[in-house]
């Protein structure tokens, strides 16, 4: 389980989630006069993390854990896009917003680890496949 790169990627995806949670763009989120916006960040990052940690104990169902973890996915996704709607009520981009780039890049991040560890799921499923073809 643990000698397993994607095992790796999904505890990373899962800690770099659970960062977002003490950077400024989280607290600014939930400051927002708007909500919802701090709320589906706060419950797809959630989500994710928990998905991302319950994937990590499928390992022994390639197929159901690459299922999990393309559901984990989607909702990053979510988040991504929940942030993007952050920074532009902010007013975009720019130099004061420093720390909110930050939870950006670990949200994206989370995002990659999570492509990462999809992709390596199905590499191995994909030479488990060529094995039993073998025999």
């Amino acid at each position: 389980m643990i000698q397993r790169p994607q095992t790796l990627y999904l505890l990373a995806a899962a800690i770099f989630n659970f960062a977002v949670f003490f950077t400024s763009l989280y607290s600014r989120a939930m400051a927002d006069p708007a909500q919802w916006i701090g709320w589906g960040l706060a419950t797809s990052l959630t989500l994710v993390m928990l998905i991302s940690v319950a994937a990590i104990f499928l390992y022994s169902n390639r197929a159901k854990q690459l299922t999990v973890v393309k559901s984990a996915t989607y909702l990053q996704i979510v988040a991504l896009a929940a942030i993007g709607g952050i920074i532009v009520s902010f007013g975009g981009f720019g130099a004061y917003l420093l720390w909110e780039v930050v939870g950006t890049l670990f949200v994206f991040l989370a995002l990659l680890m999570l492509w990462l560890a999809g992709r390596g799921i199905k590499k191995d499923e994909d030479l488990v496949k060529s094995m039993d073809r073998i025999r």
